[in-house]
């Protein structure tokens, strides 16, 4: 909701998250903000106390984006290991899911922010927990889920990090490949229909 022409908390949160993909973290300042907002700057205290406030919201936004929606999607329902591997690729795959965008741009901003680099680190270390947890509960030793849940994290955050360039047909034709090395089984064509159905965008 706008605010008597102060725009609105979720406004400025999303400007300075685009500002953080765009630009990286130093792009994220309160006067450039604010004309891309076409407001005034005193506008934004009404939300934030200080700019270092919005960098907090913008991580906790990140942990929401990211972090989130992948352990759920360790725990959401299958009837097999492989397609409980496919519930954790949609998770990065699925429109509106795991934000690759904000991803990269706050992997980037820890390389300069050490407090940065350790939530950063925690984060990977609670994914891969939940990754691991999940390889577990379908039959495979502690020490080969955690080298599965390795394999799969790397991999996925790889794409990220390197902004592989890959378009959907080329990636869910991989998929399938994928899901035999993750799990040591090949998901069935089945799962795979279930699996593209739900990449589709609502309403396409």
């Amino acid at each position: 909701m706008d605010a008597g022409g102060r725009g609105s908390r979720e406004g400025w949160l999303e400007a300075g998250r685009q500002a953080l993909i765009e630009g990286g973290v130093d792009a994220v300042r309160i006067l450039p903000l604010a004309r891309r907002l076409r407001l005034s700057r005193t506008s934004f205290y009404w939300f934030f106390d200080d700019r270092e406030a919005l960098l907090a919201a913008l991580l906790a936004g990140w942990e929401d984006r990211t972090t989130r929606p992948l352990i759920q999607a360790t725990t959401r329902y299958a009837v097999t290991g492989t397609e409980a591997m496919l519930n954790v690729l949609a998770a990065f795959l699925a429109p509106g899911a795991f934000d690759a965008r904000l991803e990269f741009a706050v992997r980037s901003w820890a390389l300069q922010d050490g407090a940065v680099a350790a939530r950063v680190a925690d984060a990977d270390a609670r994914r891969l927990a939940a990754l691991t947890a999940m390889l577990a509960a379908w039959g495979h030793p502690p020490a080969e889920a955690d080298i599965r849940a390795r394999t799969v994290y790397l991999v996925q955050i790889g794409y990220i990090s390197m902004q592989a360039q890959e378009d959907l047909p080329t990636r869910l034709s991989r998929i399938p490949t994928y899901v035999t090395i993750y799990t040591g089984q090949p998901p069935d064509p089945a799962e795979m229909a279930r699996f593209e159905a739900g990449l589709m965008p609502p309403g396409g």
